[in-house]
């Protein structure tokens, strides 16, 4: 935390450093603080690195608060920091106000359904973000309805990584209806979730109207034959998805 906090300090004056990378540092929660507090004058930092730092929802809280006025940060990874449903409500209230962060990585972290509802209501209205990891974070159906819900109407996110999450055919399904309009995501990731024959299905047949998504992971869904078969039929329509 010390070291975290000396560095909030630096950023304070600083004018000339532009990425800055702490990942697995013990920062903690006070660091995340001082960090955010320093974000909230400096100007010049454009990609900030905090992995496995432990900093809980505390720090991710001061973060998010510092996104709500800093005008130069483009990508802040916060991956395998202990961010609960609190954080990420936090982040998604940021994101609704900021327009300069276009990557936002939240691996490994805890954020669950409300999380995920809660970014889903920001990418509504947020129009910057173009990359967004949720990768391992307990989300179920709940959370991906309401990010299915913002690729609607969202026409600035391109990447949409939602690995080993909980997600089953219902959130498949909400996917599918959702690339059907969507035309800005080009790579979505949904590795290891649980979306079966049916939730495959429904994909294949999005996968023949959407003209935009170029990479498509569903490894390890337990799709099954018949939405195989869906998906290779769609994979013939498009000859554009690789799998």
């Amino acid at each position: 935390e010390r070291g975290g906090n000396a560095l909030a300090e630096a950023l304070k004056v600083n004018h000339s450093l532009t990425q800055l990378s702490l990942e697995g540092n013990d920062i903690c929660d006070k660091g995340g603080e001082a960090l955010g507090e320093a974000l909230k004058v400096n100007n010049t930092l454009t990609k900030l690195h905090l992995a496995k730092n432990d900093m809980q929802d505390r720090g991710g809280d001061a973060l998010a608060e510092a996104l709500k006025v800093n005008n130069s940060l483009t990508q802040l990874d916060l991956r395998w920091n202990g961010i609960s449903e609190r954080g990420g409500n936090a982040l998604a209230e940021a994101l609704k106000v900021n327009h300069s962060l276009t990557q936002l990585s939240l691996e490994g972290n805890d954020i669950c359904d409300k999380g995920g509802e809660a970014l889903g209501e920001a990418l509504k209205v947020n129009n910057t973000l173009t990359k967004l990891d949720l990768a391992k974070n307990d989300m179920r159906d709940r959370g991906c309805d309401a990010l299915a819900e913002a690729l609607k109407v969202n026409n600035s996110l391109t990447q949409l990584d939602l690995r080993w999450n909980r997600i089953s055919e219902r959130g498949g399904k909400a996917l599918a209806e959702a690339l059907k309009l969507n035309n800005s995501v080009i790579q979505l990731d949904l590795e290891g979730n649980d979306m079966r024959e049916r939730g495959g299905k429904a994909l294949g047949e999005a996968l023949k109207i959407n003209n935009a998504l170029t990479q498509f992971d569903l490894r390890w869904n337990r799709i099954s034959e018949r939405g195989g078969k869906a998906l290779r039929e769609a994979l013939i329509e498009g000859e554009r998805v690789v799998l």
